[in-house]
C-alpha cells in the first residue's frame, strides 16, 4: 500500500480524513499514543488496539541510545521488535536535544550533546538522524529540526526556522540515497514548519518547504514549549492557511484534551503527547468535567468510575475510591489504570470528533464540550 490522504468531510477548518500507510490506514483526526522507548508506558499493544489506537509514536533519540537503532534493525525493525503491526511515526529527537540545553551545542552541521544516560558525547546531523530512522523502519519519519523555546524573539526564531529548512534538504537527500542504495521499508519524510509565535516566519517557512519538494504530510513544531495557549491557537490558524488542504498536518507534542479539540477546529489531523501516561503516573485523570487528582481525600469513598462517560477497562471495572487506594498504597496497578484511562480518553475523544465533523455538528459539539471541560477548576496532580 502506498501513502495517501483523503479528506472525506469538512466543517470550517476541521476535517475528517483517512491517512493510508503500508501498515494500515489511520482515520483522522487521531491521537498518537507515545511509545518513546518502543513501549507506551505500562500498556500492552493489545490494550492499545482494543481501545482503538491506530498509530503510535516512538523516538529516534531514545532508541538510538538504548537499545540502539542498529540492533532494532537486526531484530526485524521497530514493528516486530515491539509487537505492533499498525502504523508507527518516529520523531527525530530534535525536541529531546533541545531539552538538553545545558548539555548541547548547535552548529550548522549538526548538534553535539551528551547522553542523558551515561554522559557520553554524541553528535546528531540531519544525515545521521535519517540513518537512525531508516534503521528503525517506521512508516512516517520526521526531519531533524532546531527547536527553540516558545517565547523566543523573532531573530532567534528565524535563525532556527531557516536552519531547520536547510536541514530538511539534507534529510531528504539522505533518505533518497539510502532508499536507492538498498531495499528497505516504505517510509515518508514529514518536514516541520517552525517559526515560533511569529506569523510571518511561519508563513515563510511553509512557503519555502512547499517550494522544495512534494511532501506527503507536514509537522507543526515549536509549539507547546512555553508559549501561551492563545498564541498556539493563533499560529495554528496561520499554518492552516499556509499548508495544502490535501495533506495531513501533525501538531507535535500537544496532548491535553482541550488542545486537541481546539487543534481540530484549526485543521490539525494528528497529535501526540506523553501527558496522558506521565500525568496518569502522578495521579491525574482526564474526565469530561475536567482533570482530577485521584489522590485527593475527596475521592476516598467515591464509588463512581473515573469518568462516567468512559468505557475503558478502568472505568468499567473500578471506582475512584479503589484507584485512590492504589495510589495511596503505592501499588503499580494504579499507575497502569490511570495511564490506560487517559490514553483511551484521548483516543476516544478524537473518534467522537471525527464523527462530529462527518455529521457537520463539530462546531456546536466542540463549544459544548469545551464549556463542560472548563467548568471544573483544574487541580494539579
Amino acid at each position: 500500500m502506498t501513502f495517501s490522504f483523503r479528506v472525506e468531510a469538512t466543517e470550517d477548518r476541521a476535517r475528517a480524513a483517512t491517512f493510508a500507510t503500508p501498515h494500515g490506514s489511520v482515520a483522522t483526526p487521531a491521537f498518537m499514543a507515545v511509545g518513546t522507548l518502543a513501549t507506551v508506558k505500562a500498556l500492552d499493544p493489545q490494550e492499545l488496539e482494543t481501545m482503538g489506537a491506530q498509530i503510535i509514536l516512538a523516538n529516534a533519540y531514545h532508541l538510538h541510545l538504548r537499545p540502539g537503532d542498529a540492533l532494532i534493525r537486526e531484530l526485524g525493525g521497530l514493528h516486530r521488535f515491539m509487537g505492533w503491526s499498525r502504523p508507527i511515526l518516529t520523531d527525530s529527537g530534535g525536541f529531546q536535544v533541545f531539552s538538553l540545553a545545558s548539555l548541547r551545542t548547535v552548529e550548522e552541521d549538526g548538534v553535539e550533546f551528551r547522553s542523558h544516560i551515561d554522559g557520553s558525547s554524541r553528535r546528531f546531523t540531519p544525515e545521521s538522524v535519517i540513518r537512525i530512522e531508516r534503521n528503525l523502519g517506521a512508516d512516517v519519519i520526521m526531519q531533524f529540526d532546531h527547536v527553540i523555546p516558545g517565547q523566543s524573539d523573532a531573530a532567534t526564531a528565524r535563525d532556527a526556522s531557516e536552519r531547520s529548512v536547510r536541514w530538511l534538504g539534507r534529510c531528504a537527500r539522505e533518505l533518497t540515497r539510502l532508499a536507492d542504495a538498498e531495499p528497505g521499508p516504505q517510509q515518508v519524510l514529514f518536514p516541520i514548519v517552525q517559526g515560533g509565535v511569529h506569523e510571518s516566519l511561519r508563513r515563510d517557512a511553509a512557503q519555502v518547504i512547499l517550494s522544495s519538494g512534494a511532501w506527503n504530510g507536514f509537522g507543526i513544531g515549536g509549539l507547546s514549549v512555553g508559549e501561551a495557549k492563545q498564541d498556539m491557537y493563533r499560529i495554528l490558524e496561520v499554518v492552516d492557511d499556509a499548508l495544502p488542504a490535501e495533506r495531513p498536518r501533525y501538531l507535535m507534542g500537544v496532548g491535553f484534551p482541550e488542545d486537541l479539540v481546539e487543534g481540530v477546529w484549526r485543521g490539525v489531523d494528528l497529535f501526540d503527547c506523553v501527558a496522558p501516561t506521565r500525568m496518569g503516573r502522578n495521579g491525574a485523570a482526564f474526565t469530561a468535567d475536567g482533570r482530577i487528582n485521584i489522590k485527593r481525600a475527596e475521592f476516598r469513598t467515591d464509588t463512581r468510575p473515573l469518568d462516567e462517560d468512559c468505557d475503558c477497562g478502568a472505568c468499567r471495572r473500578f471506582t475512584r475510591a479503589y484507584v485512590r487506594h492504589l495510589f495511596v498504597a503505592d501499588e503499580i496497578l494504579g499507575h497502569r489504570l490511570l495511564s490506560l484511562h487517559n490514553v483511551h480518553f484521548l483516543v476516544r475523544l478524537m473518534a467522537v470528533a471525527r464523527e462530529m465533523v462527518r455529521a457537520g455538528t463539530f462546531g456546536g459539539w466542540s463549544r459544548d464540550w469545551l464549556a463542560r471541560y472548563h467548568s471544573r477548576p483544574t487541580i494539579p496532580a
